[in-house]
């Protein structure tokens, strides 16, 4: 079945079984990878993604829920052209306080930070938590994750 999404701001046509996943439509359909699976569950945040500008978790979003929506993904909020100043302000906290290590869970943090920050610009200790909740990091860079989320909020 046919379905029209905009993803990264670009109108996009797929055609897929209405029940897949649209983790799977990014990454094996439309080729982007940033996009990691974790656990299929919706517990991991790996595969979060912006929905009409909400953070998700698109291993559990089907095809036909992004018909005629808007989709962004990591590589969305990174590219160059595209990269919003909430993003760019994560992206500088990130490389600045060295947040990754494996960088695996890293384009579900950025994408739930990006999230919080559009919403949230000022956030505090508690906000942070709330928002991050589900992602996890096996590395655990949780101290470096939340500062680097302050870190961004000063720069916006």
């Amino acid at each position: 079945m046919a379905f029209t999404v905009t993803i990264n701001g670009k109108k996009t046509s797929i055609d897929v079984d209405p029940e897949t996943p649209l983790l799977w439509v990014l990454r094996d359909d439309l080729k982007l990878t940033g996009t990691k699976f974790g656990c299929g569950a919706a517990l991991c945040g790996a595969c979060t993604v912006h929905l009409d500008g909400e953070a998700v978790r698109s291993c559990q979003i089907q095809a036909r829920d992004v018909d005629g929506r808007d989709v962004t993904t990591i590589e969305g909020v990174t590219g160059e052209a595209s990269a919003t100043p909430v993003a760019k302000a994560v992206q500088a906290a990130w490389i600045k306080l060295d947040v990754a290590q494996c960088g695996y869970c890293q384009p579900g943090q950025i994408m739930s930070a990006v999230g919080l920050l559009t919403q949230i610009p000022k956030p505090t200790d508690d906000d942070i938590d709330k928002a991050m909740d589900g992602n996890v990091c096996r590395c655990a860079t949780y101290h470096r994750i939340r500062a680097a989320i302050h870190e961004a909020a000063k720069t916006i």
